[in-house]
């Protein structure tokens, strides 16, 4: 690994104006910051079809989850923003997941996760900022092989959480994100 740690940022929402992309762009912007480099990047632009094991044994992996993969595997961590469906990680990330997680060309199923720090955050337009999704994410993440750092980030109230720059209006929020950064950049220089 080099000095600086290479961060994949992405949220678990594609919508526009969608409150987890906008967590997702600062916490990239957090984490170039605090020594690391991060990549933001846009699930829209790496549509997957619903992943289907006869598809997979017919066509391969398509070409967005084999564009994915690569880039998930040329980075040392990741940064996952996600929304709460009724408490739940929405379909897009499990599809997602699902896909980058088979056995590919030489490597096992879920070799690309073995080990990789992951920084998890969550946003929700209600009160309790996506609180409830968060164990579950960082239950699939530990089956995927992935390791969670210590802590996260929730947003509540995400409708009203940004200023008109695009920034955190809360300093409590912001300092969140900073130390789950840090977490994340020290994890990856460890492994």
């Amino acid at each position: 690994m080099n000095n600086t740690p290479t961060i994949l940022v992405f949220a678990g929402s594609t919508r526009q104006g969608s409150f987890t992309k906008q967590l997702a762009q600062i916490a990239a912007r957090t984490v170039d910051l605090h020594g690391g480099k991060a990549s933001f990047i846009d699930l829209a632009d790496y549509e997957a079809p619903l992943y289907h094991q006869d598809n997979e044994a017919n066509g391969g992996l398509p070409d967005a989850v084999t564009r994915f993969r690569a880039l998930l595997h040329s980075h040392d961590g990741m940064m996952v923003a996600t929304p709460e469906y009724n408490g739940f990680v929405p379909p897009l990330l499990v599809n997602m997941f699902s896909w980058v997680s088979r056995p590919y060309q030489n490597a096992a199923a879920n070799a690309l996760f073995h080990g990789m720090p992951v920084g998890l955050m969550a946003a929700s337009p209600g009160g309790l900022g996506g609180v409830r999704v968060i164990p579950r994410l960082r239950d699939y993440m530990a089956e995927l092989g992935a390791v969670a750092v210590p802590g996260f980030v929730t947003l509540s109230h995400a409708a009203t959480a940004f200023d008109k720059t695009g920034s955190l209006q809360s300093e409590t929020a912001q300092s969140g994100l900073d130390a789950l950064a840090r977490r994340l950049i020290s994890a990856c220089q460890t492994i």
